[in-house]
């Protein structure tokens, strides 16, 4: 048996897509996050004893929460499924926030899990059975949230399909700043807004932004990284589900962003800048322009999150 009795596990927030990087890119922040307690139980099978943070909405069973898909997914392939598992789930993350909420609790879900039963695989090991979790809570099967907040760091996904993702080195003094406006936006309705096809220009614009922001981050050049921050495909489409969305991009952008976008589907956006002066003035000129509307915002401040999800003390 392992000797650990109790592993508790912190799951951090991500920002998916970073403006030109529609599901392939995404990277991990410092907080909000979930976390997720497991223990050795004494009856056969995982058991999801408390959810705390969900205000009732999540289900206790395993099979229909993410992180107990995700672990029971894992377990499955070791052939543990036996094995007494009790997990807590705290949810320190809104619903629909934009912040990968879900993918949070499915790598939660699976690391907690295999660090419980002496860590058999290693993190990168645990991406399919993470996005298991994350599959079932919302159907698409794209890991620009689940990598990023298993692995940490940035992180490009060449292919969802063959779970094919490579880690990016972050510049060191790039920070971000995100502010998640307390409005609903359906990630259903925000996929669904988006065109069938794209113009052949558009897209050719696209990719020279992806690609000129994954040689900024790995040249560490803020003005490559400037330059190519802008998305023209989801952002000119999805605007119009957040109140105020381009006054709150000039905000940030005046106030020294290098780029500003949304998060994943939002309503969360965030603005990505060199140095965390810069960083700390965007989320608070930002959070300006969302309270003239008026609706309360939280905002996030920190570097690119380097390690993922982890251990922590009880």
């Amino acid at each position: 048996m392992p000797k650990a009795s109790e592993i508790r596990v912190f799951a951090p927030a991500t920002v998916a897509n970073v403006a030109c990087g529609y599901d392939v890119l995404g990277f991990a922040i410092d907080s909000p996050g979930d976390e997720i307690v497991v223990r050795h139980g004494t009856k056969p099978g995982l058991h999801i004893t408390s959810i705390t943070g969900d205000d009732g909405k999540l289900p206790k069973k395993p099979e229909q929460n993410t992180a107990g898909v995700a672990a029971l997914d894992l377990l499955k392939h070791l052939g543990m499924t036996d094995r007494p598992i009790e997990m807590e789930i705290h949810k320190k993350m809104p619903f629909g926030s934009g912040l990968g909420s879900s993918a949070a609790s499915a790598v939660a879900g699976a690391y907690a899990v295999n660090k419980l039963i002496g860590e058999p695989l290693s993190k990168r090991q645990l991406l399919p059975f993470a996005m298991q979790g994350e599959y079932a809570a919302d159907g698409a099967w794209h890991a620009d949230n689940v990598a990023p907040c298993l692995l940490g760091g940035i992180v490009f996904i060449r292919s969802n399909q063959e779970l094919d993702v490579a880690q990016l080195p972050a510049p060191e003094n790039l920070w971000a700043a995100v502010i998640h406006p307390d409005i609903e936006v359906l990630t259903k309705v925000a996929r669904e807004i988006l065109p069938k096809e794209i113009p052949l220009e558009n897209a050719t614009q696209q990719i020279g932004n992806l690609g000129g922001l994954l040689c900024g981050l790995i040249q560490s050049d803020y003005g490559l990284i400037s330059r190519s921050i802008h998305d023209v495909i989801a952002e000119p489409r999805r605007q119009k589900l957040i109140p105020e969305f381009y006054k709150a991009k000039r905000a940030a952008m005046g106030a020294g962003a290098l780029g500003f976008s949304i998060s994943g589907a939002g309503p969360s956006v965030f603005a990505l800048c060199e140095g965390e002066e810069t960083a700390r003035k965007a989320a608070a000129d930002v959070s300006e322009v969302f309270s003239t509307i008026p609706v309360t915002c939280q905002s996030h401040v920190s570097k690119i999150n380097p390690h993922g999800v982890h251990v922590i003390e009880g």
